[in-house]
């Protein structure tokens, strides 16, 4: 159990945060690739899941790439196109790779929040006079918005945790980490904790932060804790009067 007690030092270790190879240039690696294929994916899996589910039409077609994209490896996919010529051991095709992992959730969620925005809601909004257009700005998205959020969450967490498998083909990372702790000497399992430490960490970090946006750019959460907010500052003035009138009459 040495290797576990040795995690501290691993970490306390100057030569593991300096050069190229040190946890903080893999981190910046890591981020890169992950906000990439993350922005990519929201910029085509957003718009597409958006009106699909504004207009009714395609579900079946959201539900079929939602599946598809599950189903291909990541690892194989990224083995295929490295052998393609255009390709190859380059940037863009990691990011590709991720980018097709990461557009299910986000298209879902966007076509199954708009979907499940309440119909009432919907045809009051057009019966006083709505466009289409106005009607889903601002009552489908902002009623969607968790759903959305959600699908958005859970991408990211996604493309965070398999950028690390793309070490195995050298590419850049926290995974690098690992694939190091590997080599033809034997396994260094505290190398391999430690890397595997900070891949989980920044997930959670991401699934953590992700969630807190999600509830603070929820339009319908907001509205209900402004409204707990003054209901609680309303109560407090009418007690403050209240021991006023006491304090006056006594």
């Amino acid at each position: 159990m040495d290797w576990l007690t040795d995690i501290p030092g691993w970490f306390a270790d100057p030569a593991n945060w300096r050069g190229d190879t040190g946890v903080p240039a893999l981190f910046v690696q890591h981020l890169g690739y992950s906000a990439a294929a993350l922005g990519l994916a929201c910029l085509v899996g957003l718009p597409v899941g958006v009106w699909l589910g504004h207009t009714g039409r395609g579900g079946v077609l959201a539900q079929q790439v939602s599946n598809a994209g599950r189903a291909v490896p990541v690892l194989a996919l990224l083995g295929i196109l490295l052998l393609v010529p255009g390709f190859g051991r380059t940037w863009w095709t990691l990011v590709l790779c991720l980018t097709l992992f990461a557009v299910p959730p986000v298209l879902t969620n966007a076509y199954t929040g708009l979907r499940e925005v309440d119909r009432g809601a919907v045809d009051a909004a057009r019966g006083m006079g709505m466009s289409g257009g106005e009607v889903l700005r601002k009552v489908e998205l902002p009623l969607a918005t968790p759903l959305i959020m959600n699908g958005v969450r859970q991408s990211a967490v996604q493309v965070v945790a398999t950028v690390s498998i793309a070490a195995l083909f050298a590419f850049g990372g926290l995974g690098r980490i690992i694939t190091r702790a590997t080599g033809s000497a034997g396994i260094d399992l505290t190398a391999a904790l430690a890397g595997t430490l900070l891949i989980a960490a920044f997930a959670l970090v991401v699934e953590y932060g992700l969630a807190a946006v999600g509830r603070r750019a929820d339009p319908v959460a907001r509205a209900r804790r402004s409204a707990e907010r003054r209901s609680s500052a309303l109560r407090g003035d009418r007690a403050a009067g209240d021991r006023e009138a006491s304090v006056t009459t006594s």
